[in-house]
């Protein structure tokens, strides 16, 4: 029943997952900015962080006011970042992927085929991942909220939504989930003590293991794999392309987190398609 809605309002729902989108970039900004500072995510209303005075329900229409404001609080005229639009934005679009996963073919570029809930597992980690990028972005640390929150949460979906490993059968999926949380939990935290060996200072941070172990639940052993690699390379280009812009010195911390949201997302929306070709590239297609 609800599929055959779905498909007599497509254009409708495709829209309406696109402002949902953004409403949900809008909270999501409150998130970011309020848990690093341990603030209530409920009261105060939102404000100005200038002039402190509440935002009006017109200058808080997600994508909207922002532009028509053009980046400035009405009150006080002091800028306002353009990270809210960004995150807006951003979350739209990435809802909106999400959508085409559960919507009826054909699919834009090349997006799986999910089913409800896996579709709705996805909508979860991608707050999370966002939640978790922009926070380490600002303030160089990985919120517990979205590390250990996205371990215990892939940890109860995994037998609930077993096609997130691959499975059918609730055992399997919850099997696979504690398999992939301590796989990508160790590997990390290994790779962090050997850092600390090689460069005598911490490579890596605690936030970084705990999130990758957050990818193994949710995902599994490839998309640990994928993401470290995925990350890592993001990750050095974007360092080089810092260094020498002249933007950030050599030696000085970059935080890991962003690339590796990144990478989760791009494995999140095209694993099979990569792993596909990846296998195709070494010749084992249909070999694993």
């Amino acid at each position: 029943m609800i599929r055959e809605i779905v498909e007599i309002g497509y254009p409708f729902f495709t829209v309406l997952a696109f402002l949902w989108g953004g409403c949900l970039g809008s909270f999501l900004n409150v998130c970011i900015y309020r848990i690093p500072r341990g603030m209530s995510l409920i009261s105060p209303r939102s404000h100005c962080p200038a002039c402190k005075q509440p935002i009006a329900w017109y200058d808080n229409i997600p994508l909207v006011s922002w532009l028509v404001l053009r980046g400035r609080c009405r009150r006080c005229g002091v800028g306002i970042s353009s990270r809210y639009w960004v995150v807006e934005l951003l979350t739209a679009v990435l809802i909106l992927l999400v959508w085409f996963q559960y919507g009826e073919p054909p699919r834009p570029l090349g997006l799986q085929a999910l089913d409800g809930p896996h579709a709705l597992a996805h909508g979860l980690a991608v707050f999370g991942l966002l939640l978790g990028g922009f926070v380490d972005c600002r303030h160089m640390i990985l919120p517990d909220r979205v590390t250990l929150g996205g371990i215990v949460a892939g940890l109860v979906l995994s037998p609930l939504i077993p096609s997130l490993h691959g499975e059918t059968a609730a055992m399997k999926g919850f099997a696979w989930g504690v398999v992939g949380a301590a796989f990508g939990f160790l590997l990390m935290e290994g790779l962090a003590v050997l850092g600390r060996m090689v460069f005598r200072k911490e490579a890596l941070g605690f936030g970084d293991v705990k999130l990758m172990g957050a990818v193994g639940a949710f995902f599994g052993i490839r998309a640990v794999l994928a993401t470290l690699f995925m990350g890592s390379m993001l990750g050095a280009l974007v360092g080089v392309f810092l260094i020498l812009t002249g933007k950030r010195k050599l030696g000085r911390h970059i935080p890991f987190g962003p690339y590796l949201v990144a990478a989760v997302l791009i494995w999140m929306f095209w694993g099979p398609l990569l792993w596909s070709g990846y296998l195709r590239w070494l010749g084992l297609e249909g070999a694993i």
